[in-house]
Parts: C-alpha cells; structure tokens; sequence
C-alpha cells in the first residue's frame, strides 16, 4: 500500500524535518547554530537524550576548535541517523498521562486495554504493534486486565532517571 514509505521518502522526510528546526535556530542564515541551541533542536525532533548523551553528541560534531558554533553539514548526518534509529524517545510519560487523563473520562484512574490500544494506534503518533504490547504488558494489571496508568507511569519514569 502507498501508507508505507519507502526509505528514501522516509529519510527525505526526517532531513527535511531537521533541516526545518535547523533553520528556525540558524538566526544568520549561514547554515550554523549557537552550540546552546542543539539541545532545544533536538528536543524539538522528539529525541529526549540525557545532558551526558547531548554532550557526546555535542563532541562528535563540535569543531576540532570549538567555535561555540555547529554546523549544519556536521549536525545532519548524526541527527538523521539518530532519528531513523529511534534513539532517545522521549520518556512518554507526561504525553501518556495528558491522554489518559483525556480518556478516563470517569476518573476512575484506570482505563481498559481496549480503550488505550485504540487511543495509541488512532492518535497521530504510530506505535507498532510490538511497541504496544511492550506497554500493556507493562502497564496492566494482570488481575484486572486494566492499565492503571498511575502506577504506570511512576514505573515509567523510574526506569528513566
């Protein structure tokens, strides 16, 4: 089917994306960023690495002088390749707990499989179907057979820290 991108089309897309966020921080128009900025950009393409992540991504990029400046022609190849790794996810818990608030319309502070798989695979952000049953199986409670999203999420952000 036509949904499924091709590679190309797929890389044309994220440099494309890059290339975007690049120029809203390149204020000289000279294809360079401040060093500062890179965190912000990154961020801004949905990769959430660590301060000790960002900084080796920072030195595999920086200058052999540092200017205190990254230029784009350096800071393209490593994010595109970032990205199509899918490194540094954002820890979802924040977008997860605003959805399930959203769907937990009765506030009962749980939500069943059924209603969070059709939220995850219904909005925007595409999980696979392995990414999905990665969370239910954490996130459920096997006595219940519903995701208690609290508990979820502090599980969540613990292995993150």
């Amino acid at each position: 089917s036509h949904l499924i991108s091709s590679p190309e089309s797929m890389l044309a897309e994220i440099e494309k994306k890059i290339t975007d966020s690049f120029d809203i921080f390149d204020h000289e128009s000279n294809k360079t960023v401040d060093v500062r900025e890179i965190g912000t950009i990154v961020r801004s393409l949905g990769c959430c690495p660590s301060e000790g992540e960002l900084h080796d991504m920072l030195a595999e990029i920086e200058e052999e002088e540092p200017t205190g400046y990254i230029r784009f022609d350096k800071f393209l190849p490593m994010m595109t390749h970032i990205l199509m790794e899918r490194r540094y996810k954002p820890a979802p818990e924040d977008q997860l707990l605003k959805a399930f608030e959203v769907l937990d319309t009765e506030r009962k502070g749980f939500l069943s499989q059924e209603e969070l798989t059709k939220y995850m695979v219904e909005e925007g952000e595409p999980f696979t179907q392995e990414e999905l049953d990665e969370f239910l199986s954490a996130a459920v409670d096997p006595d219940r057979g519903v995701v208690l999203f609290k508990d979820y999420v502090s599980v969540m952000a613990v292995e993150d820290s």
